[in-house]
């Protein structure tokens, strides 16, 4: 990958939203925007992202992955979720897996969550905006969130944001490399390893009620494969099941 334009941002209700109006004129690279407050940061959906000034990591990265079919558009947040494990794996020894469809847990509980928003011109993905938030310093959490934990409440001890970010950058450059030289097949299979709930027999919710399954594994274009107790497959797209983790 060519030049990465880091951009600072003292205040910004979101990086996603900066990035989207954005009126740079790059068309390769990539660009970020990290910001020191982010007042109205997002999840998935309606999630919101709690965010104490100054003590967290909370960005974006806008790419052209134009080499990527809109039908294989997961590949995208998988590269930048095994990215953040790489990076938080130089912190914590263990403990770091990926929950489908785009958070980053410790154990059983959320220490970082993507968000990730493209825009497509016919087969091919135009742009794509990946915005981050990661618990690093903050060591109480006030809002209703069920599991978040911090790099902080992990390791007693304080840790660089800006240097995070620098690891982060470092190791989605490698693996974004790796998307454009289309090796989708070995993101997946990284993504699929480093997985949560990766093993095992788990509970999980639908439209139909509780069940237990397996994962047999995540599609390019981002549905999730479970096979259930009965050896029934089942595909779910995004917020069409729940994991049951209490």
């Amino acid at each position: 990958m060519s030049e990465v334009r880091i951009i600072r941002l003292g205040q910004t209700d979101s990086t996603n939203r900066w990035l989207r109006e954005y009126n740079g004129e790059e068309r390769t690279g990539m660009t970020v925007a990290v910001a020191d407050e982010q007042t109205a940061g997002r999840g998935c959906g309606t999630n919101t992202w709690e965010s104490e000034p100054g003590k967290n990591l909370t960005f974006s990265l806008l790419i052209h992955p134009s080499a990527v079919p809109s039908n294989r558009q997961f590949v995208l947040s998988m590269a930048k979720a095994l990215a953040l494990k790489a990076a938080l794996d130089e912190y914590l020894s263990e403990g770091i897996t990926l929950k489908w469809p785009n958070d980053i847990y410790w154990h059983d509980r959320k220490i970082g969550g993507t968000l990730i928003e493209l825009s497509v011109s016919g087969s091919s993905i135009h742009r794509c905006i990946l915005g981050t938030g990661i618990n690093v310093n903050q060591r109480t959490f006030t809002s209703n969130a069920p599991n978040p934990v911090s790099l902080i409440q992990i390791t007693g001890r304080e840790t660089s944001v800006a240097e995070l970010l620098d690891k982060v950058i470092h190791h989605f450059q490698s693996y974004y490399a790796q998307v454009e030289q289309g090796h989708f097949e070995d993101i997946m299979q990284a993504y699929r390893q480093a997985m949560y709930r990766r093993e095992g027999f788990h509970r999980y919710r639908d439209s139909h009620g509780e069940f237990s399954a397996s994962i047999a594994g995540v599609e390019c274009g981002g549905h999730l494969l479970l096979r259930d107790a009965g050896g029934r497959l089942r595909r779910y797209a995004f917020k069409e099941v729940t994991y049951i983790t209490e």
